[in-house]
């Protein structure tokens, strides 16, 4: 546990901050933690980030760096969570294809796209995240959403189907680690991942 330290402010005599001070100091340390993590990834790569190097790059404590994240895997998804609030913008509300006003088919078919490109971008992120905790994937709210969607639209198309499982198998080749080991070891390239995609969609579109 982290001794306390004095605070911008504080002086002999003065009562307590008030409980907006504390949430701002809490909020600027939640920033600097952030901006420190995301320049050991960028610099050094996921595996050299540990909550020991962020406390070093930001001057907090470990303990508050793990009171405020719990643990690496965590951090790692915090780090992710501002790309996917622009995602899920764009799939949700943004302009056609992805977003509304398009045929589900087409939607699905711009969402998986978008998908493609939102790992590989951030591949090395992602598959350290996955590997820090390998099960977090499917209870993460990010999932949840994307699966939402994804069930949704599918129901749009083929409405006799059992359209959550469907979603489920649309979204499975989008794990990061099978996008590395496509990518990385296998040499496919992101244009070809997205046509495969494509394939599916047409056996989904299909009539039994």
């Amino acid at each position: 546990m982290d001794a306390p330290q004095p605070q911008h402010g504080d002086r002999p005599g003065r009562g307590p901050r008030t409980g907006r001070a504390e949430r701002a100091d809490a909020a600027g340390n939640r920033r600097r933690i952030l901006e420190a993590a995301a320049r050991i990834v960028a610099e050094k790569g996921p595996d050299a980030l540990t909550m020991n190097a962020v406390a070093h790059e930001t001057g907090i404590g470990v303990g508050t760096v793990y009171r405020r994240f719990g643990d690496v895997a965590q951090l790692l998804f915090a780090l992710l969570d501002e790309r996917e609030k622009r995602f899920q913008e764009a799939f949700m509300t943004g302009p056609p294809p992805l977003g509304p006003d398009a045929p589900p088919l087409e939607r699905l078919r711009a969402f998986l796209h978008a998908l493609a490109d939102r790992v590989t971008d951030q591949l090395d992120l992602m598959l350290a995240a996955e590997t820090a905790a390998p099960s977090a994937r499917y209870s993460s709210g990010a999932y949840a959403t994307m699966h939402t969607h994804v069930t949704v639209l599918v129901t749009r198309v083929r409405p006799e189907g059992d359209a959550a499982l469907l979603a489920h198998m649309l979204l499975a080749p989008f794990v990061p680690s099978l996008t590395h080991h496509l990518t990385r070891d296998g040499g496919r390239t992101v244009d070809e991942i997205k046509a495969a995609a494509d394939d599916l969609l047409l056996g989904l579109a299909r009539p039994r």
